[in-house]
């Protein structure tokens, strides 16, 4: 009677330490990723508040520039082209440091998400139900979200032409919801993808980030995936 008490003890003494390693761990790596995300943040708008001014400076002095002979002409004309690749590359590293509107709507930033997906997969079937006011959501929670529909999309996209694609984000009083379905040309395809390893990554992360929810559900060719937070 005696050992058991003591083993009984133990076990429960084990698990309490476990509990607490546990949230302590969970607690210590999203103050970890608030603090990445903020300083990338924080370099994002560096870049678009010094670096991309100036280079919109430079070109305009450009464009004022007289033109007196056909080489000068030709030469600005380089000068313009150059300066034009150099503000798109200093555009898009700023977002991929800080997405566009991530501070101020995760709607508005899901948009310009799939904007750019659309843009390299003509194929693709999107289809979005994005509500047209959303509460407070903090800035580091919003890329948290952003960076798992980019993630969900870049696996289930993999090696894939064509494929249906529905997105719808809402509300329900304190909880968000976001619901990512996939319309795969076949049964076999749908098979192939939800053994993916990474899906189960991903979803492991998002719960652990979040403290929310993640799982799916696939009926014939369909497979829908809900997240909660």
């Amino acid at each position: 009677m005696y050992l058991q008490i003591v083993v009984l003890t133990i076990s429960i003494l084990t698990f309490v330490w476990f509990l607490r390693y546990f949230y302590g761990t969970k607690q210590a790596l999203q103050w970890w990723y608030s603090r990445q995300s903020l300083k990338l943040s924080l370099e994002a708008e560096n870049i678009r508040d010094s670096l991309l001014q100036e280079s919109f400076t430079m070109r305009r002095r450009l464009e004022l520039l007289p033109v007196d002979s056909i080489a000068l002409s030709h030469t600005t004309q380089e000068h313009l082209q150059q300066i034009n690749n150099f503000h798109q590359s200093l555009t898009q590293l700023s977002d991929r440091l800080s997405p566009a509107y991530i501070q101020d709507s995760l709607p508005l930033a899901i948009e310009s998400l799939l904007k750019l997906w659309v843009e390299s997969h003509p194929d693709l079937d999107l289809c979005i139900d994005m509500p047209k006011y959303w509460g407070h959501e903090p800035a580091e929670r919003s890329l948290i979200i952003l960076k798992t529909l980019e993630e969900l999309l870049r696996i289930s996209l993999s090696n894939l032409v064509q494929l249906s694609i529905y997105i719808s984000l809402k509300q329900h009083r304190n909880i968000n919801q976001l619901v990512v379905q996939f319309t795969y040309p076949d049964i076999s395809t749908l098979i192939f993808h939800s053994q993916k390893s990474e899906l189960n990554y991903l979803c492991k992360s998002f719960r652990f980030l979040t403290s929310g929810k993640c799982f799916y559900r696939s009926q014939k060719a369909n497979m829908a995936w809900y997240f909660y937070w």
